[in-house]
């Protein structure tokens, strides 16, 4: 016989209260049934979960094993409901996004038309910055982030993932010539970034196999701003193609090294916190983003 969704959170609220008189308080049980559950559920599992002495319930080994697993599947079925009550619902309220200058720019603006008139009466506050802020310390709801994840702590959802090129506006390649390999990238202007170092990273390998990094001729935090930059002449810059698809499909910017480049891709993700006050705005929000750009939104 399988464990019941009853019996997990006749379990994981024993736990959290420290009594079953406690536990059966919380889910409006009488100590009998909450009692019941927990032991229908040791039954099923052919092990002690909890230890119980006069004055206290002590988790054992297992407990504390399958302990982790309960609240994962309670999770999961809590954030499934989440979702389609946020189907069935009107959210409303303050939504605070935040984003890259280009993501906001290049993928987020073009969506807010859309979004505000499904959705008129969510609030949008969009704030871009170029670095990692703290989604708590910033207020921040919903953040798109460009690369891997470091922060285990937040629930993220996976957009896609944008391939880099090596790029160049006709104007300045008519002036300084088109480079053959990246032997000669050292006789050239190149736009890289300041932070972090791994964005100078160029998807092209050196004669010994190594990932090229270059010395930025020019350094910016923001991957806008070497856009501008090299849509003025300025130098070569790498940037990923959600930020170029339209400089690249009007000529404005030209793709180097077309049989020399890797196919690496940054991966896109929306993250943030789980908070049932906010599940509804965040989830209709990201959706939106989601089903507006579509399968494979940053190829090309």
């Amino acid at each position: 016989m399988k464990t019941t969704l009853d019996e997990l959170q006749a379990f994981v609220a024993v736990v959290d209260a420290g009594s079953i008189t406690a536990a059966s308080e919380l889910l409006e049980l009488t100590i009998s049934a909450t009692s019941r559950a927990l032991g229908r559920l040791e039954e099923k599992l052919q092990t002690t979960l909890l230890r119980r002495t006069t004055r206290r319930l002590e988790l054992t080994e297992e407990g504390a094993t399958f302990l982790q697993h309960a609240r994962a599947i309670l999770a999961s079925v809590d954030e499934a409901e989440e979702q389609m009550a946020a189907r069935r619902m009107r959210p409303a309220g303050r939504l605070r996004v935040d984003a890259a200058t280009p993501f906001m720019l290049h993928v987020l603006v073009p969506l807010v038309a859309g979004f505000s008139e499904r959705y008129p009466e969510v609030e949008l506050e969009l704030n871009s910055n170029e670095g990692i802020v703290d989604l708590i310390e910033k207020r921040t709801d919903v953040a798109f982030r460009i690369g891997t994840l470091k922060d285990s702590t937040l629930h993220a959802r996976p957009l896609g993932g944008s391939r880099v090129r090596v790029l160049a506006s006709p104007a300045y390649l008519e002036r300084h010539g088109v480079p053959a390999d990246h032997g000669d990238l050292a006789r050239h202007s190149l736009l890289g970034f300041t932070q972090p170092e791994t964005l100078n990273e160029w998807p092209l390998r050196d004669a010994a196999g190594n990932v090229v990094r270059i010395q930025p001729t020019i350094a910016a935090s923001s991957g806008e701003t070497l856009r501008h930059l090299a849509l003025a002449g300025q130098g070569i810059v790498c940037l990923s193609d959600f930020m170029t698809r339209t400089d690249r499909e009007q000529g404005r910017l030209v793709p180097l090294f077309p049989a020399q480049t890797l196919d690496v891709r940054q991966p896109v993700n929306a993250v943030y916190y789980r908070n049932t006050a906010l599940a509804a705005r965040i989830t209709c929000f990201v959706d939106h983003v989601v089903e507006t750009l579509g399968a494979d939104p940053f190829d090309g």
